[in-house]
């Protein structure tokens, strides 16, 4: 057996490698919800972590995990691979698949985790969102899926939306850059994949009645392609209204990216543009620097619109002395105050904007603003207490549930 992995806990080598997945031991595996896959993937916890572990040809694990790795880079949004375990066999010696090892993606469901009868016409319109959104990001990079679906993305909640996460790489292909015909061929797949499961949903009796398969197939594409062109198509500006390109930069910020490369040539009476880098993250970036924290990127929104709101009311004209008061005064405190068996409901971001939606609806109430003190205490224990958690999607005869 050989093993290539990036630094990771050495106690992954105590597994059962020489067993097939299929026959692991129950006391051996943590049970969390899962996608439709085509191979035997099973779930295990080493040391508080969860990694993933998927069955697979060793060309096809090599060859996903080197992809994986290389998306990491360009930071787009996957799962983290680990290793993989190659030349693995019985104790008879009869040859057993690779294994591909992922680190579970904490927070993140499958979609079908996120309904629990119906499939409901706004779940589907935020699903169908961030999976466009996490097209255009791959194809902007290169990145050909190859197999895009709902089934292949894992979803966190970002700030009342969703934010989509590759999580199945081993039909992708990494290109220094994607041709039409390319993007169009993985934008079709997705049309089909999409057409597929939701059909299977409505076989299940688990789909809302007024959604049509055919509409969600066709929504994707649409959402995609309208997204794409605010991102790439060229602007002919005159040159007595270059605000127009500022007007652009704005717009793209606003849609949550940054413009880091522009092609600009002079036409006639003015000049042709277009963006020609488009990075993701404008706002995640922008409270990254601020404030050290790590969020989704309608959780950064949320979460700067908030913090711009005190800095106005404290009439702090520096924004880094504003974030750092904002960050000790306001955003810590709310985190501590998480008892620890409600710290595994939601990630600490997304607790603190559906704090902002609670103390809203308890302010309209009262006719004034009851502030985070008045709020806190009733969204512990009337709204917080009641989320699903991970801790509580594992299996009960996992003893070492928290």
């Amino acid at each position: 057996m050989r093993i290539t992995a990036v630094p990771v806990d050495a106690e992954l080598l105590d597994l059962p490698w020489s067993a097939p997945l299929e026959t692991w031991a129950h006391d051996q595996l943590v049970t969390l919800p899962r996608g439709i896959s085509r191979h035997v993937v099973r779930f295990v916890r080493i040391n508080g972590t969860v990694y993933a572990v998927k069955e697979t040809p060793r060309r096809m694990a090599e060859r996903e995990y080197a992809l994986l790795r290389a998306v990491e880079k360009l930071e787009l949004p996957a799962v983290q691979a680990v290793a993989v375990v190659h030349d693995r066999r019985d104790p008879d010696g009869v040859p057993l698949d690779a294994a591909l090892i992922t680190r579970h993606l904490r927070f993140s469901l499958p979609y079908r985790a996120l309904f629990s009868d119906t499939l409901d016409p706004d779940t589907l319109n935020r699903l169908l969102d961030a999976l466009a959104l996490l097209l255009v990001r791959m194809h902007l990079l290169g990145f050909f899926w190859g197999d895009c679906s709902l089934s292949n993305t894992l979803f966190r909640r970002d700030a009342g939306t969703f934010a989509a996460f590759l999580v199945d790489a081993e039909t992708g292909a990494l290109h220094p850059q994607l041709s039409d015909g390319q993007r169009r061929e993985d934008i079709e797949l997705a049309r089909i994949n999409l057409f597929g499961e939701t059909l299977d949903v409505a076989t299940a009796g688990s789909l809302d009645p007024s959604i049509d398969p055919e509409w969600v197939a066709d929504a994707v594409v649409r959402r995609y392609e309208a997204l794409w062109h605010e991102l790439t198509y060229q602007e002919f500006v005159p040159f007595d209204e270059r605000h127009r390109l500022e007007a652009r930069i704005r717009r793209l910020n606003t849609l949550g990216f940054d413009v880091a490369e522009f092609s600009l040539a002079t036409v006639g009476e003015g000049f042709t543009v277009r963006p020609m880098v488009v990075d993701a993250g404008h706002h995640a970036r922008r409270l990254n620097r601020l404030t050290g924290l790590t969020t989704q990127e309608n959780q950064a929104r949320r979460l700067l619109n908030d913090l711009d709101r005190f800095r106005a009311a404290n009439h702090i004209l520096d924004e880094e002395l504003a974030a750092h008061r904002w960050l000790t005064q306001i955003f810590e405190p709310v985190v501590r105050a998480v008892p620890p068996e409600l710290r595994g409901k939601l990630e600490s971001p997304e607790v603190f904007h559906q704090l902002l939606d609670h103390r809203w609806f308890l302010s309209e109430a009262a006719g004034q603003d009851v502030g985070f003190t008045g709020a806190l205490p009733s969204f512990l224990s009337e709204v917080l207490a009641y989320k699903p958690d991970e801790a509580a999607l594992l299996s009960r005869h996992d003893p070492d549930v928290d």
